[in-house]
């Protein structure tokens, strides 16, 4: 199995290490069962994140016919500013991404059985964006929310939400809950578990999922 990290152009990138690092511990305690890599819609290449050009190499292309795992962080820049004045905020970060080769290549592993999508904070407004969760549960960061409902989808104020064949996470640090998850529902808990005490880190919140009682007006 093989957990596919994406890289594109002003990606954050603590939504990059934070699951690569989790996600790679969980191989070493499976016996490496678990291939992890950083890749990109365009092949291998130096990508420049969002944060002080911080650059991280693609070791391979996207491929979308792999089983396991397509993991799409979100973007780091500017919250505010005019695009017109040049200013690449992380919205203009985030659509410039879903309008490139990423988008056809995403919706192929979403056709794809074998293969969890994953996204951590504007990640899931990629996948928005390209109309690929239409109907979908998923979370963003919290100021997205309503972007996310914008866009067809329903928008869950949780730190980590479970949709079957999609898993997404809010705010960047929620990256490490996402892929410790992802972890528990591949190998089990004890996996999951050994790798949050070798980081002395301990999930935070309920995984949500579309499945139980309604809660009661209290």
């Amino acid at each position: 199995m093989r957990a596919q990290i994406v890289l594109y152009d002003g990606f954050d990138p603590l939504d990059v290490i934070g699951p690569f690092e989790v996600l790679a511990a969980g191989s070493e305690f499976v016996g490496g069962e678990l291939a992890v890599a950083l890749v990109s819609a365009q092949g291998a290449r130096s990508v420049t994140s969002g944060t002080l050009g911080l650059t991280l190499s693609a070791s391979d292309a996207l491929d979308p016919d792999q089983a396991g795992c397509v993991l799409v962080p979100g973007a780091s820049g500017p919250i505010a500013g005019d695009p017109d004045d040049g200013v690449d905020t992380i919205a203009v970060l985030l659509a410039r991404a879903a309008d490139t080769e990423l988008t056809p290549l995403l919706a192929k592993a979403f056709q794809n059985s074998a293969t969890t999508m994953a996204a951590v904070c504007g990640g899931s407004m990629i996948m928005a964006m390209a109309g690929l969760i239409e109907g979908r549960h998923a979370v963003t960061h919290h100021l997205g929310l309503d972007l996310l409902d914008a866009a067809g989808v329903h928008a869950v104020a949780a730190r980590v939400v479970d949709d079957g064949d999609l898993v997404t996470s809010g705010g960047v640090t929620s990256g490490l809950d996402l892929a410790l998850h992802l972890l528990d529902r591949w190998y089990g808990p004890r996996v999951a578990r050994a790798v949050e005490e070798l980081f002395e880190y301990e999930r935070r919140g309920v995984v949500w999922r579309n499945a139980g009682r309604e809660p009661q007006e209290v």
